[in-house]
C-alpha cells in the first residue's frame, strides 16, 4: 500500500540529500523546468514523500516559491493545495511548464509574457 507524506527540511538536516540528491544537477529536471535546481541554505522544502520516496517538493524562501518539481501533476496539485492552506505564499516566479497546475489550485495568474520560461503568480 502507498503511503505518502509532506515533510518539512532544509539542507543542513540529516536526511536532506537522501531526498533531494538525485534533483540537483538533473539533466531530467533541468530540461522540463527550464532551471536548475539549487540547495541554498534559506530555503526551506516541503518534499512529498511516497513511500519513504521523493516525488514532489516546492522549495520557499519567505513565503515565496523558489522550486518546485513533481513526477506527476497530481502529486504537484496535492502539494500546492496543502501548502497554500497552510502558508502565506506571496507573488513567485515560477516555471510556466505547471501554468494550467497553478490555475487549478487558484493561484492567480499575474504576468505570463514577461519571461520566457516562467510566469508570476499569487495567491
Amino acid at each position: 500500500m502507498s503511503v505518502k507524506k509532506i515533510i518539512k527540511i532544509n539542507n543542513k538536516d540529516k536526511n536532506f540529500y537522501n531526498y533531494m540528491g538525485k534533483f540537483f544537477g538533473s539533466r531530467l529536471v533541468q530540461n522540463k523546468l527550464n532551471d536548475r535546481i539549487y540547495d541554498d541554505a534559506e530555503k526551506e522544502w516541503y518534499i512529498l514523500l511516497e513511500n519513504d520516496k521523493s516525488i514532489a517538493f516546492v522549495a520557499v524562501v519567505k513565503n515565496t516559491i523558489k522550486n518546485l518539481y513533481a513526477t506527476s501533476e497530481e502529486d504537484l496539485i496535492f502539494l500546492l493545495e496543502k501548502l497554500k492552506k497552510d502558508i502565506l505564499i506571496d507573488e513567485s516566479i515560477v516555471p510556466n511548464i505547471y501554468l494550467e497546475i497553478y490555475e487549478k489550485v487558484g493561484f492567480k495568474i499575474i504576468d505570463k509574457d514577461k519571461y520566457k520560461n516562467f510566469v508570476l503568480i499569487s495567491k
